[in-house]
């Protein structure tokens, strides 16, 4: 297993094809230095490429989920001198790279579950939107903070938020950057259950996330993969793109595991990806 300085990668139960993917700097209640970065996506390709990984789970270590991005981070990116136009050359390629890292829970072929617990604020706000299910327990409490920084949302926020909870309601949290509740996150439809307590969201999102890691492989990665080509695109254009993935991936072995299952009332059995 790959050490990193900001994450925590683990299996709880090594038979269950999920995975957990904890930030890890509990002590500055999870914000994100400039480490995280490059340490998410290499995360994300390692679990994307491990066959036994069917479903990741992404949470906080400590009593937070994320408390948005380091100060230190924000100076560093922020102090860049010299000639304007090649300082915001730099600047621009900077914050590309940022945004890719954010754009690796899309780019892994694997579900990647969002469980907040605590504060989600800022950049905590930028992850969780690209996750592809979000549950939170009842503490949980969230703000699009950037703007009381001075800063306009960059990694993703903007860009995500609008299709979760609809176009008014992102350009009021995003204006605002007041904080919000885990029931008002449930209303908004940010997240899709709220857990009494951490230890219930725990036991719930592992049932859940052992359910799907369950399923086809295939029909999982390839639900994924439609959903969020289909967002980006016309409802033809998403029509199409399904029955070409599915002209080169229906007639396999899990199509034939699941109709026998079925019919012979017993679980299916899939190969790994």
């Amino acid at each position: 297993m790959e050490h990193y300085k900001t994450l925590q990668v683990f299996q709880k139960f090594p038979s269950s094809g999920v995975f957990h993917l904890n930030l890890n700097r509990p002590s500055q209640r999870n914000a994100l230095s400039r480490d995280f970065f490059p340490e998410f996506s290499i995360a994300l390709q390692t679990l994307d490429q491990n066959p036994n990984a069917s479903v990741i789970v992404l949470s906080g270590t400590g009593d937070h989920f994320c408390s948005g991005i380091d100060i230190k981070t924000l100076n560093s990116i922020a102090n860049d001198t010299g000639d304007r136009g090649r300082s915001g050359e730099r600047l621009r390629r900077d914050i590309k790279y940022l945004q890719e890292a954010i754009t690796a829970i899309e780019r892994c072929r694997k579900p990647v579950i969002a469980a907040i617990k605590g504060a989600c604020i800022g950049g905590g706000i930028d992850i969780v939107t690209a996750c592809d299910i979000r549950y939170c327990s009842k503490d949980a409490f969230f703000s699009v903070k950037e703007v009381d920084m001075g800063l306009t949302a960059d990694l993703g926020t903007l860009q995500r938020l609008p299709g979760i909870v609809g176009f008014g309601n992102a350009m009021e949290l995003a204006l605002t950057g007041r904080r919000f509740s885990g029931q008002e996150a449930k209303e908004l439809g940010l997240v899709s259950r709220v857990f009494g307590s951490k230890e219930e969201l725990d036991e719930g999102v592992k049932i859940i996330a052992e359910g799907i890691a369950a399923k086809s492989p295939l029909a999982v990665t390839g639900t994924k993969a439609v959903l969020l080509r289909s967002r980006d695109s016309s409802v033809e254009q998403g029509l199409d793109y399904v029955a070409t993935w599915n002209s080169s991936m229906l007639v396999s072995d899990d199509l034939m595991e699941a109709v026998s299952a079925h019919l012979q009332k017993r679980k299916p059995t899939f190969s790994k990806l």
